[in-house]
């Protein structure tokens, strides 16, 4: 199974959970909350998400360094400021919440385990993965950054 060590664009396993998620939210029954309650909720969420994504790259670029999730390696700088201070992932995470938001739109406790899925999958097969390139590249610096940032949040 480490054969789907970065082989699948992160944003794309996101995307494929999304009709995942709505075919599962059929199975149990809905959430009773009003549409208006779930679209503001779910608007909040995925701004967050979208602007964790978005001060991710930003700052992937300030450094200029490769934001490409399928070669870790080809990293140029580590960046650890900004909304990396907050977490080593901040792409992902706004990759959750956009699932979050979803979850929270289709109305579905069962919908839920796509964010789940989501966390397990990268767990496994890309921050992982990545983590050993870093480590490779930035050594102990690396390593004490690990030591004060949470990979999620």
């Amino acid at each position: 199974m480490l054969s789907l060590k970065h082989r699948v664009p992160p944003p794309l396993v996101a995307l494929a959970l999304l009709p995942a998620m709505w075919l599962l939210s059929g199975v149990l029954p809905t959430v009773d909350a009003a549409l208006p309650v779930r679209l503001g909720l779910a608007a909040g969420t995925v701004l967050a998400g979208l602007g964790f994504s978005l001060a991710g790259v930003l700052a992937f670029r300030r450094a200029s360094t490769t934001v490409n999730p399928l070669h870790p390696e080809r990293a140029a700088a580590l960046v650890t400021t900004g909304v990396y201070r907050i977490t080593r992932n901040p792409m992902y995470v706004g990759m959750v919440l956009v699932l979050l938001a979803w979850a929270v739109l289709l109305a579905s406790p069962v919908a839920l385990a796509g964010p789940v899925v989501f966390i397990a999958y990268m767990n496994r097969f890309q921050i992982g993965p990545e983590e050993q390139a870093l480590g490779a590249l930035f050594g102990p610096e690396y390593a004490a950054y690990r030591s004060r940032v949470r990979r999620w949040i």
